[in-house]
């Protein structure tokens, strides 16, 4: 199932130039340019506000979106830079770049837990520690997954759950080459502590202090 592509909306910027640059940045826009697709560059401008707050979102340069400019027609777009100005670093500039439905891309995508009710493990009071709520993978424009979802059925403590172990989309592959871990449950801190201080007890029990070998030897001199 694909994702819900967010939109990225912006005007068709009249002139280019550096004084056109200049003149949009003091209308409180972000200029910047759309290419690739086997069409002609188009210039546009965003407004600064609404970028600042795509850029504090996050992800900005890792996620995809549905550019809308009126007299256009919708074209998916990933951003490839974003200039900034050297001392205030604020965008002063962005490029971004059209995608055809068959173009890899590397997004990250959220990761969904389901069926925590029927995992043993958690059922005992084990604790479900989350490693990455969102992988990053390497996926096709044009078919993009919401999710991937974990599925903790049948879950012990102790168990690991790796990328390895996931159900992922067809034609989808993590960006990491390694196994690496999703989340795994662990035994409550309760009965961690529980076992640590048995452990402990039967340490003492086995290890005979000092003054009690001094005696014994006394003993048997005797």
């Amino acid at each position: 199932m694909a994702g819900e592509i967010p939109d990225l909306h912006a005007q068709e910027r009249a002139g280019t130039g550096k004084g056109a640059a200049r003149a949009v940045r003091r209308a409180h826009m972000v200029p910047g340019i759309v290419f690739g697709g086997d069409k002609d560059p188009l210039p546009i401008q965003i407004p600064y506000n609404v970028l600042i707050k795509k850029l504090k979102d996050g992800r900005f340069k890792s996620t995809l979106f549905n550019l809308k400019v009126d007299g256009h027609e919708d074209v998916r777009v990933i951003c490839r830079d974003v200039q900034r100005d050297v001392v205030q670093d604020l965008p002063t500039h962005l490029d971004l770049m059209r995608l055809r439905r068959t173009t890899k891309i590397n997004l990250f995508i959220p990761v969904e837990f389901i069926n925590e009710e029927e995992a043993p493990g958690i059922k005992k009071g084990g604790v479900l520690t989350v490693v990455r709520n969102e992988v990053e993978l390497i996926v096709t424009a044009g078919d993009i997954p919401e999710k991937i979802t974990v599925d903790l059925a049948g879950v012990e403590i102790g168990d690991t759950i790796t990328i390895s172990q996931v159900d992922l989309p067809t034609g989808a592959k993590p960006t990491i080459d390694r196994d690496f871990v999703i989340c795994n449950v662990s035994a409550p801190s309760a009965l961690k502590s529980d076992e640590d201080e048995d452990e402990g007890a039967e340490e003492a029990a086995e290890v005979p202090t000092v003054g009690e070998d001094e005696a014994a030897e006394e003993g048997g001199e005797e």
